[in-house]
């Protein structure tokens, strides 16, 4: 006959063993790297064409549906030719560091789709720059190649400004048995100059643990 202690001792181990398998569902702590496609929005979008990025970040989970995490994104977005045209330069870039701390909800971690929602701030560096082809006169030499005609570009102006921003966005999220997921995600990046913004919105592929 199956006694009420004998049923309490089942019960406590299936919880047990059941918070255990949960914890090795979800690590405490999370790392991801990944490249994509940057697109400038609103005025920004104007000015500058389509671009690139890389993004990589760490940090922990509090629950299986809430972590924090610490953010680094660098996007490279050209000058379009319309802007150059009316600065007067042959050529230009606009390029960003940012250091962003963000909340990350997780709306299904434990299925085989994870969407989430992430967003918040930090600090951002923006270099921009403007150039011209050399005129080819330097000679470069390697022990490999030899000497040979350097070819680039001259910097005729630049300009550098670090200013706070904030940025928010959704993405999605495919597991693995090692925890290890692939992910894609959109993030709208806001970077804040005084009178006006930066507006842009880097798109990312990558994997996550």
């Amino acid at each position: 006959m199956i006694k009420t202690k004998d049923i309490a001792l089942v019960v406590c181990g299936g919880l047990l063993l059941g918070g255990s398998l949960m914890a090795q569902e979800t690590s405490p702590f999370t790392f991801s790297i990944g490249a994509g496609f940057t697109e400038p929005v609103g005025r920004t979008g104007s000015d500058l064409d389509m671009g690139w990025n890389i993004q990589a970040g760490g940090g922990y989970n509090f629950i299986p549906y809430l972590g924090l995490k610490l953010d680094f994104g660098y996007n490279d977005m050209g000058v379009n030719s319309t802007t150059l045209t009316n600065l007067g330069y042959p050529g230009g870039g606009v390029h960003i560091w940012d250091f962003t701390l963000d909340p990350i909800v997780h709306l299904s971690p434990h299925g085989p789709v994870d969407i989430y929602l992430t967003g918040g701030g930090g600090v951002y560096h923006e270099y921009q720059d403007f150039t011209a082809p050399s005129a080819g006169g330097a000679i470069g030499c390697s022990p490999f190649f030899g000497c040979y005609p350097a070819f680039g570009n001259v910097v005729l102006a630049s300009y550098s400004v670090t200013k706070p921003g904030v940025d928010g966005g959704i993405g999605v999220a495919f597991g693995s048995r090692w925890h290890m997921k692939f992910f894609g995600e959109a993030r709208y990046n806001r970077m804040f100059l005084g009178d006006r913004h930066f507006d842009f919105v880097p798109v990312t592929f990558g994997f996550r643990w």
